[in-house]
Protein backbone atom coordinates (compact mmCIF):
# COMPACT_ATOMS: atom_id res chain seq x y z
CA UNK A 1 0.00 0.00 0.00
CA UNK A 2 1.62 3.67 -0.94
CA UNK A 3 1.30 5.92 1.57
CA UNK A 4 -0.38 9.61 1.17
CA UNK A 5 2.26 12.11 0.53
CA UNK A 6 3.60 14.21 3.52
CA UNK A 7 2.02 16.94 2.35
CA UNK A 8 -1.51 15.74 2.52
CA UNK A 9 -1.26 14.45 5.87
CA UNK A 10 0.32 17.45 7.05
CA UNK A 11 -2.11 18.96 10.04
CA UNK A 12 -3.34 22.61 9.59
CA UNK A 13 -5.13 24.27 12.21
CA UNK A 14 -8.44 24.39 11.17
CA UNK A 15 -10.00 27.99 12.20
CA UNK A 16 -12.98 29.47 11.60
CA UNK A 17 -13.90 33.18 11.54
CA UNK A 18 -17.28 34.83 12.56
CA UNK A 19 -17.64 38.07 10.70
CA UNK A 20 -20.96 40.02 12.22
CA UNK A 21 -23.19 41.72 9.99
CA UNK A 22 -25.93 43.76 12.04
CA UNK A 23 -26.60 45.75 13.38
CA UNK A 24 -22.58 47.09 13.21
CA UNK A 25 -20.87 45.04 10.48
CA UNK A 26 -17.29 43.66 12.00
CA UNK A 27 -14.40 46.13 11.52
CA UNK A 28 -11.94 45.70 8.90
CA UNK A 29 -8.92 46.07 11.02
CA UNK A 30 -10.94 42.93 13.30
CA UNK A 31 -10.15 40.59 9.95
CA UNK A 32 -6.93 42.15 8.87
CA UNK A 33 -5.70 40.81 12.66
CA UNK A 34 -7.70 37.51 11.81
CA UNK A 35 -5.83 36.67 9.14
CA UNK A 36 -2.49 37.57 10.08
CA UNK A 37 -3.08 35.69 13.47
CA UNK A 38 -3.91 32.64 11.28
CA UNK A 39 -1.01 33.02 9.51
CA UNK A 40 1.37 32.67 12.32
CA UNK A 41 -0.52 29.56 13.43
CA UNK A 42 0.14 27.99 9.77
CA UNK A 43 -3.71 27.34 9.80
CA UNK A 44 -6.55 27.26 7.39
CA UNK A 45 -9.26 29.75 7.89
CA UNK A 46 -12.66 30.15 7.08
CA UNK A 47 -14.80 33.25 6.95
CA UNK A 48 -18.15 33.14 8.42
CA UNK A 49 -20.78 35.94 7.30
CA UNK A 50 -24.28 35.36 8.57
CA UNK A 51 -26.72 37.06 6.92
CA UNK A 52 -29.98 37.97 9.37
CA UNK A 53 -33.41 36.64 9.03
CA UNK A 54 -35.61 38.86 10.86
CA UNK A 55 -39.19 37.63 11.21
CA UNK A 56 -41.88 39.66 11.53
CA UNK A 57 -45.18 38.93 13.65
CA UNK A 58 -48.10 39.38 11.19
CA UNK A 59 -50.13 42.79 12.42
CA UNK A 60 -51.80 44.32 9.50
CA UNK A 61 -51.84 47.64 11.92
CA UNK A 62 -48.24 47.72 12.00
CA UNK A 63 -47.94 47.08 8.50
CA UNK A 64 -50.74 50.09 7.58
CA UNK A 65 -49.09 52.60 9.89
CA UNK A 66 -45.06 52.01 9.50
CA UNK A 67 -44.36 48.81 6.72
CA UNK A 68 -43.16 46.44 9.59
CA UNK A 69 -42.51 43.79 6.06
CA UNK A 70 -40.70 46.55 4.60
CA UNK A 71 -38.37 47.79 7.13
CA UNK A 72 -37.69 43.93 8.27
CA UNK A 73 -36.41 43.87 4.30
CA UNK A 74 -34.34 46.73 4.19
CA UNK A 75 -32.56 45.49 7.60
CA UNK A 76 -32.23 41.98 6.14
CA UNK A 77 -30.55 43.78 2.69
CA UNK A 78 -28.26 46.00 5.10
CA UNK A 79 -26.78 42.79 6.79
CA UNK A 80 -26.66 40.96 3.33
CA UNK A 81 -24.61 44.01 2.00
CA UNK A 82 -22.46 43.69 4.85
CA UNK A 83 -21.67 40.49 4.71
CA UNK A 84 -20.33 40.31 1.09
CA UNK A 85 -18.45 43.66 1.92
CA UNK A 86 -16.94 41.59 4.51
CA UNK A 87 -16.29 38.59 2.94
CA UNK A 88 -14.68 40.40 -0.20
CA UNK A 89 -12.17 42.22 2.24
CA UNK A 90 -11.31 38.68 3.91
CA UNK A 91 -10.86 37.24 0.82
CA UNK A 92 -8.66 39.99 -0.70
CA UNK A 93 -6.30 40.03 2.69
CA UNK A 94 -5.88 36.45 2.69
CA UNK A 95 -4.39 36.26 -0.87
CA UNK A 96 -2.06 38.85 0.55
CA UNK A 97 -1.00 36.69 3.53
CA UNK A 98 -0.61 33.45 1.06
CA UNK A 99 -2.46 31.36 2.96
CA UNK A 100 -5.37 28.78 2.14
CA UNK A 101 -9.05 30.09 3.10
CA UNK A 102 -12.34 29.76 2.03
CA UNK A 103 -15.85 31.52 2.59
CA UNK A 104 -19.26 30.56 4.17
CA UNK A 105 -22.17 32.61 3.78
CA UNK A 106 -25.25 31.84 5.30
CA UNK A 107 -28.17 33.03 6.79
CA UNK A 108 -29.63 32.51 10.10
CA UNK A 109 -33.06 33.68 12.63
CA UNK A 110 -31.41 37.46 14.56
CA UNK A 111 -32.00 36.05 17.54
CA UNK A 112 -30.00 32.38 16.89
CA UNK A 113 -26.69 33.60 15.29
CA UNK A 114 -24.53 32.28 18.02
CA UNK A 115 -26.21 29.03 17.80
CA UNK A 116 -26.05 28.52 14.35
CA UNK A 117 -21.92 30.03 14.37
CA UNK A 118 -21.80 27.39 17.59
CA UNK A 119 -22.65 24.55 15.11
CA UNK A 120 -20.34 25.24 12.48
CA UNK A 121 -17.48 26.03 15.27
CA UNK A 122 -17.87 22.21 15.91
CA UNK A 123 -16.22 20.91 13.26
CA UNK A 124 -12.81 23.48 13.67
CA UNK A 125 -10.06 23.32 15.87
CA UNK A 126 -10.59 27.10 16.81
CA UNK A 127 -13.33 30.16 16.41
CA UNK A 128 -11.97 33.35 16.32
CA UNK A 129 -15.04 35.81 17.73
CA UNK A 130 -14.44 39.54 17.37
CA UNK A 131 -15.96 41.31 20.08
CA UNK A 132 -15.87 45.05 20.16
CA UNK A 133 -17.30 46.02 24.08
CA UNK A 134 -19.80 43.95 26.72
CA UNK A 135 -22.85 44.76 24.86
CA UNK A 136 -21.99 43.94 21.49
CA UNK A 137 -23.81 41.33 20.17
CA UNK A 138 -20.89 39.19 19.48
CA UNK A 139 -20.51 38.82 23.30
CA UNK A 140 -23.31 36.26 22.87
CA UNK A 141 -21.81 34.70 19.86
CA UNK A 142 -18.23 34.08 21.50
CA UNK A 143 -20.45 32.54 24.95
CA UNK A 144 -22.38 30.44 22.67
CA UNK A 145 -19.09 29.33 20.74
CA UNK A 146 -17.79 28.53 24.28
CA UNK A 147 -20.72 26.56 26.07
CA UNK A 148 -22.49 24.79 23.09
CA UNK A 149 -19.46 24.12 20.43
CA UNK A 150 -17.76 21.81 22.38
CA UNK A 151 -14.83 23.99 20.33
CA UNK A 152 -12.71 26.62 21.73
CA UNK A 153 -13.26 30.07 21.21
CA UNK A 154 -10.45 33.00 20.52
CA UNK A 155 -11.94 36.53 21.85
CA UNK A 156 -10.19 39.65 20.94
CA UNK A 157 -11.07 43.16 20.85
CA UNK A 158 -9.10 45.57 17.88
CA UNK A 159 -8.00 48.30 20.21
CA UNK A 160 -8.01 46.87 23.26
CA UNK A 161 -6.83 43.18 22.93
CA UNK A 162 -5.34 42.93 19.53
CA UNK A 163 -4.36 39.65 18.15
CA UNK A 164 -0.51 39.17 18.05
CA UNK A 165 0.40 39.90 13.68
CA UNK A 166 3.63 38.15 13.99
CA UNK A 167 3.42 35.34 15.93
CA UNK A 168 2.80 34.67 19.80
CA UNK A 169 5.74 35.53 22.19
CA UNK A 170 4.23 34.56 25.32
CA UNK A 171 0.81 33.08 26.86
CA UNK A 172 -0.23 32.37 30.02
CA UNK A 173 -2.44 29.09 30.73
CA UNK A 174 -4.35 29.68 33.80
CA UNK A 175 -4.08 26.48 35.83
CA UNK A 176 -5.98 25.33 38.17
CA UNK A 177 -5.59 21.31 38.11
CA UNK A 178 -9.50 21.11 37.47
CA UNK A 179 -11.16 19.12 34.01
CA UNK A 180 -11.72 22.64 32.69
CA UNK A 181 -8.23 23.87 32.70
CA UNK A 182 -6.67 20.26 31.43
CA UNK A 183 -9.66 20.76 28.73
CA UNK A 184 -8.94 24.42 27.67
CA UNK A 185 -4.72 23.19 27.65
CA UNK A 186 -5.68 20.32 25.19
CA UNK A 187 -7.83 22.44 22.70
CA UNK A 188 -5.12 25.24 23.21
CA UNK A 189 -2.37 22.88 21.88
CA UNK A 190 -2.60 24.42 18.15
CA UNK A 191 -1.51 28.03 19.88
CA UNK A 192 0.27 26.41 22.53
CA UNK A 193 3.19 25.06 20.06
CA UNK A 194 3.33 27.94 18.42
CA UNK A 195 4.12 30.34 21.17
CA UNK A 196 8.00 30.95 22.32
CA UNK A 197 6.92 30.81 25.71
CA UNK A 198 4.33 29.00 27.97
CA UNK A 199 3.53 30.14 31.76
CA UNK A 200 1.54 27.80 33.66
CA UNK A 201 0.14 30.44 36.28
CA UNK A 202 -1.47 28.75 39.27
CA UNK A 203 -3.29 31.14 41.43
CA UNK A 204 -2.49 29.37 44.68
CA UNK A 205 -5.41 29.62 47.62
CA UNK A 206 -7.69 30.79 45.38
CA UNK A 207 -9.63 27.55 46.07
CA UNK A 208 -8.65 24.67 47.49
CA UNK A 209 -6.97 22.12 45.16
CA UNK A 210 -4.95 25.03 43.72
CA UNK A 211 -2.18 24.26 45.78
CA UNK A 212 2.26 25.03 45.61
CA UNK A 213 3.61 22.91 42.81
CA UNK A 214 0.60 22.40 41.37
CA UNK A 215 1.98 23.57 37.49
CA UNK A 216 4.53 21.11 37.24
CA UNK A 217 2.89 18.21 36.29
CA UNK A 218 1.09 20.64 33.49
CA UNK A 219 4.74 21.95 32.58
CA UNK A 220 5.67 17.82 31.82
CA UNK A 221 2.80 17.46 29.35
CA UNK A 222 3.62 20.75 27.23
CA UNK A 223 7.29 19.75 27.02
CA UNK A 224 6.40 16.08 26.02
CA UNK A 225 4.52 17.88 23.35
CA UNK A 226 7.21 20.39 22.41
CA UNK A 227 6.10 23.23 23.99
CA UNK A 228 8.52 25.84 25.87
CA UNK A 229 6.48 25.96 29.56
CA UNK A 230 7.54 27.00 32.97
CA UNK A 231 5.50 26.83 35.99
CA UNK A 232 4.66 30.20 38.33
CA UNK A 233 2.64 30.78 40.95
CA UNK A 234 1.31 33.79 43.12
CA UNK A 235 -0.71 33.58 46.70
CA UNK A 236 -4.36 35.35 45.73
CA UNK A 237 -5.33 34.63 49.23
CA UNK A 238 -8.42 37.23 49.50
CA UNK A 239 -7.75 38.58 45.92
CA UNK A 240 -10.31 38.87 43.22
CA UNK A 241 -9.16 36.37 41.20
CA UNK A 242 -9.51 38.28 37.29
CA UNK A 243 -7.64 40.82 39.32
CA UNK A 244 -4.79 38.30 40.02
CA UNK A 245 -5.11 37.00 35.79
CA UNK A 246 -4.43 40.62 34.75
CA UNK A 247 -1.38 40.94 36.79
CA UNK A 248 0.26 37.89 35.41
CA UNK A 249 -0.47 39.05 32.02
CA UNK A 250 0.75 41.83 31.73
CA UNK A 251 3.87 41.54 34.26
CA UNK A 252 4.95 38.54 31.44
CA UNK A 253 4.33 40.64 28.75
CA UNK A 254 1.53 38.11 27.15
CA UNK A 255 0.28 38.33 24.22
CA UNK A 256 -2.48 35.65 25.20
CA UNK A 257 -4.27 34.18 28.26
CA UNK A 258 -5.54 30.43 28.02
CA UNK A 259 -8.14 29.69 30.64
CA UNK A 260 -11.36 27.00 31.25
CA UNK A 261 -14.20 28.78 31.09
CA UNK A 262 -16.91 28.21 34.13
CA UNK A 263 -20.66 28.97 33.76
CA UNK A 264 -23.96 27.95 33.02
CA UNK A 265 -26.85 28.48 30.56
CA UNK A 266 -30.49 29.15 32.12
CA UNK A 267 -33.20 30.04 29.78
CA UNK A 268 -30.59 31.37 26.76
CA UNK A 269 -28.84 33.52 29.04
CA UNK A 270 -25.28 32.84 30.48
CA UNK A 271 -24.35 32.68 33.86
CA UNK A 272 -20.57 33.09 34.27
CA UNK A 273 -17.95 32.27 37.32
CA UNK A 274 -16.61 34.98 37.90
CA UNK A 275 -12.97 34.61 36.60
CA UNK A 276 -15.29 34.10 32.83
CA UNK A 277 -16.95 37.25 33.50
CA UNK A 278 -13.99 39.16 34.64
CA UNK A 279 -11.90 38.53 31.40
CA UNK A 280 -14.57 38.94 29.02
CA UNK A 281 -15.71 42.29 30.37
CA UNK A 282 -11.73 43.83 30.07
CA UNK A 283 -10.21 41.68 28.35
CA UNK A 284 -6.23 42.29 28.88
CA UNK A 285 -5.16 40.71 25.90
CA UNK A 286 -6.83 38.08 23.19
CA UNK A 287 -8.01 34.85 24.81
CA UNK A 288 -8.85 31.41 24.72
CA UNK A 289 -11.48 30.19 26.66
CA UNK A 290 -12.87 26.50 26.42
CA UNK A 291 -15.60 24.91 28.58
Amino acid sequence: MQRAPKEAIMQRPDILLHLDSYPEPTSMEAIDQAVAFGASLDGVLTALAVHIDIRVPRNKVAEYLVGLSRLADEEEGKSLRSCQQLLAHFVTRAKEAGMPVDTLLERANLYLVGEHVAQRARTRDLCIVPVIDRLDGQRSVAEAVIFDSGRPAIVFSPGVADLPKTGLNTVVLAWDGSRCAARAMADAMPVLTKARKVVVFTAVNEKPTAVSGLGEEAVRYLKRHGVAAVAEQRDAERQPIGEVLDRIVVDVGAGMLVMGAYGRSKLREFILGGATEHVLSSPKVPLLLSH
